[in-house]
Formats: C-alpha cells, structure tokens, sequence
C-alpha cells in the first residue's frame, strides 16, 4: 500500500456515486490536479501510527477529499483553475461535492474516527480558513501578517488533518502541534523556493523572521523523531539556511 494505492481508491470511492459524467469529470480533474500532495505523507503517518489498512484507507481517501476541495478553492483565487474552460461556474459546485464527500467518507464506520475528532478538525479547518481573507486582501506583507495567515492556511489545516489521522492511535496527543510544525515549515520552505510574493516583498529584517520562524517549526519537527516526518524534511531544512546566510 502506498499514497499511489490511496489515490487509486479515491477514484474508486467518486466513481461509485454515479454522478452525472460532467460532474464526475470535473471531480476527476481537482482531483488528478491535487495529487499526489499530501497522500503519500497521509500513508506514512497513518503507518506509523499503526492504523490497520482499512482504517487507514478510509481516513487518507477521506482527507485527500478535503485537500482537493481547498486546493480546488486556493487554485480558484490564484487564477490557477487552468483545467476548467469555466472555473468561476464549475470550481464551486466541484469544490461544494469534494468537501461534502470527504466528511461522508470520514464518517463511515469503517474509518472508525470519533465524533470528536471530527469537530475539533472541521473547527480546525474553519480557523484555517479564517486567515485567508487577509491574504487576498494584502496589499504589502510583513512577518506578523505573514505569520498569521502561515498559521492559519497552512499550520492549522495540517493540525487538522493529523488530528483526524491519528485519532484513536498513541500518536494522537501530538497531532494538533505537528501539524502546525509542519504546516509552517512547509509553508515557509514553499514560498522561499518559489520566490511567491508573500516573502520577496518584505523588508529584509521581516524575512530574516520568517526564515526563523520557518527553522524553528523544522527543529520542532526533527525533534519529533518520527520517520513518516524524514521525508518533508529532507525538502524543507535544505531551503531555510541558504536564505538564513
């Protein structure tokens, strides 16, 4: 099994609800058009947390749902929607099926997730989306803002995902802080390779900041010691000393 196998069952999971070919089309293309994003970090974790594979099937297919419904809306806002000959009519009918698919897969019994886990997750997720108001709003950026909308866009979202993964596992109390280790690292790593907006055009003292704040997550995360993290890191510490000096 592999973030390859869980992809392959989410196609199998779209394509048993018999929807209209258009609609079953344009799911297909937020879905290719996200993947395979977090689905093989979704197997290690959910391996090392010792989740059995149908569990695990059940939880990732479930949140690759959810992943793809918010790329499918951060695409929209980029003007990244290139897989869509009408995205403002299409994007959200397809990201509206995608967020309600993913809550119904994560709500079978097979995926064995508690009501609980389930509200502090979505709870997670409408935090995580809060912040993204500011940034379609920002006109400059700085370190405070710039943090605010890592924590929430990327930090929180990841806090959600692991909470829901790891539910009912031994790695369950560590959900919540790393998956906002994660988030931030990612998200500073990101936009330094990148070179996107967000970073370039703050002063130098506000990007020295970031980068910090960027390491610091990538230390937090080390320190976790956990091998389904081994990955993310060998593409995140790479990117934050070359700015750093």
């Amino acid at each position: 099994m592999s973030g390859g196998a869980l992809y392959q069952e989410a196609l199998r999971v779209l394509r048993r609800l018999e929807l209209p070919e258009e609609s079953e089309h344009d799911a297909l293309a937020a879905l290719e058009a996200a993947q395979p994003g977090p689905l093989p970090l979704f197997y290690e974790a959910g391996a090392e947390a010792g989740l059995e594979r149908p569990v695990l099937t059940a939880r990732g297919v479930g949140l690759f749902f959810s992943f793809c419904a918010g790329n499918l809306a951060d695409d929209l806002i980029d003007g990244d929607c290139t897989y869509y000959d009408a995205p403002v009519r299409v994007a959200p009918c397809t990201q509206f099926l995608l967020q309600n698919l993913a809550w119904a897969t994560l709500a079978e019994p097979r995926a064995l997730v508690s009501l609980n886990a389930l509200e502090e997750s979505a709870r997670l997720l409408a935090q995580a989306a809060g912040p993204q108001a500011l940034e379609v709003r920002a006109r400059e950026w700085n370190a405070p803002l710039f943090r605010r909308v890592a924590e929430g866009i990327a930090g929180r979202q990841w806090a959600a995902y692991l909470r829901v993964l790891w539910a009912g596992t031994r790695l369950e109390e560590r959900a919540v802080s790393v998956g906002m280790s994660l988030g931030m690292a990612a998200h500073v790593a990101e936009d330094i390779r990148s070179r996107d907006t967000r970073f370039t055009s703050m002063p130098a003292a506000d990007r020295l900041t970031v980068v910090a704040w960027g390491r610091q997550a990538a230390e937090a995360l080390r320190a976790e010691d956990l091998r389904c993290l081994d990955a993310a890191l060998r593409r995140i510490e790479p990117i934050l000393p070359e700015v750093e000096s």
